[in-house]
């Protein structure tokens, strides 16, 4: 029988992560998630998904300084960006652009130390593309920020909130790495041929470009944007359900429960929340919906997903649609490139069989 798309195939065996849809957990390297994004920065979790197990604090501050010191791109990567046309998709570029680090160092078998040069970059090759395009005076990285603080400072120009950190950094945990998804098993196929981890990132990027993937949340910005007040919450969302609309943000094909990662972004919100309007709507929105989807849809047990608190997080900071895809690439580097070292450990050629359908031979 054939498995379309290789659904519910095991095609390999990981100690990366544990996606478990029946009983909405997500864990990595043994952790649930929730503790993880609560608790730990986006290095921590980096290390932990890289190393195996969470750094103490002498690992976690060398390994902070090693990650900032490898932000800054080599003079021709630069130079390749400034070449790529404004009206070539954003993506593509990112695409382009990752593409060109793949000097002599990335050769040899994939290998922490690559890992490490490839996801310090990619926030850099993203801030840049994305202030060239809008026409902005290219922001250069700060070396004494963290991750994901040096990320929005390179977007915007100016030293980000605590409370905008915090809601980015927790997304971006919860982001970056979620089992053998389309992105990720494209990265393991082409790392597979034993090409290089440049290449393999490469094809990840390309897979995260599809709409069926990397698509960007903005229907839920949409419904947000349209509610407003959440004096206005309640009727809204029963006019959607009385017309049998779809509720964006709310279900998800593989968790038949809640989505862990919106109960930590929802929880993320709920303390940070009250300094900021738009995050506090969203969580009014969420119970409201919650609610009321139990009401007109009982037992379909209908729970908000990771795409509405992405959406409610990325509206909070300001963030242009055209950046959804790029930051939830900037997070999943990491996952990428552990699978990628992970696939070189134990490396067996993805060659899958076709059935043929077609013609058969004709007899001349």
């Amino acid at each position: 029988m054939v498995q379309r798309g290789l659904k519910n195939v095991v095609a390999a065996e990981t100690s990366i992560s544990l996606v478990d849809g029946e009983n909405g957990q997500l864990i990595y390297r043994g952790y649930d998630v929730k503790e993880l994004a609560l608790n730990y920065s986006f290095e921590e979790i980096t290390y932990l998904l890289w190393y195996g197990h969470l750094p103490n604090s002498k690992e976690h501050h060398q390994f902070s300084v090693l990650l900032s010191n490898n932000r800054v791109l080599p003079p021709y990567v630069y130079q390749v960006i400034e070449a790529l046309p404004n009206d070539m998709n954003m993506m593509s570029q990112i695409r382009t652009a990752v593409s060109a680090l793949g000097v002599k160092e990335f050769s040899w078998k994939p290998h922490i130390e690559q890992a490490i040069r490839l996801t310090a970059a990619i926030p850099t090759i993203t801030a840049m593309i994305y202030r060239k395009i809008s026409g902005k005076e290219i922001i250069p990285p700060n070396l004494e920020l963290y991750h994901v603080e040096n990320y929005l400072y390179m977007l915007t120009g100016e030293l980000p909130s605590f409370t905008h950190v915090k809601a980015l950094e927790a997304y971006m945990i919860l982001t970056m790495e979620h089992g053998m998804n389309a992105s990720t098993f494209a990265s393991r196929v082409v790392s597979s041929t034993e090409s290089d981890m440049v290449s393999a990132v490469t094809g990840a990027i390309g897979a995260m470009k599809g709409p069926l993937h990397g698509g960007a949340p903005t229907g839920v910005i949409d419904m947000l944007n349209e509610i407003k007040e959440k004096e206005h919450a309640e009727r809204w969302i029963r006019r959607k359900l009385e017309k049998k609309e779809y509720l964006m943000g709310f279900g998800h094909r593989v968790y038949k429960t809640c989505d862990p990662r919106a109960e930590v972004l929802s929880t993320i919100c709920q303390r940070i929340g009250q300094d900021d309007a738009w995050l506090n709507l969203a969580g009014y929105v969420e119970k409201m919906a919650i609610l009321l989807l139990n009401e007109y849809k009982p037992g379909r047990k209908l729970y908000t997903n990771v795409e509405f608190y992405a959406a409610a997080v990325m509206k909070a900071l300001n963030m242009s649609p055209d950046l959804f895809t790029p930051t939830f690439t900037v997070s999943r580097m990491v996952g990428w490139t552990a699978h990628v070292i992970e696939q070189s450990l134990d490396n067996t050629i993805f060659r899958p069989e076709a059935r043929y359908i077609g013609n058969q031979p004709v007899e001349c």
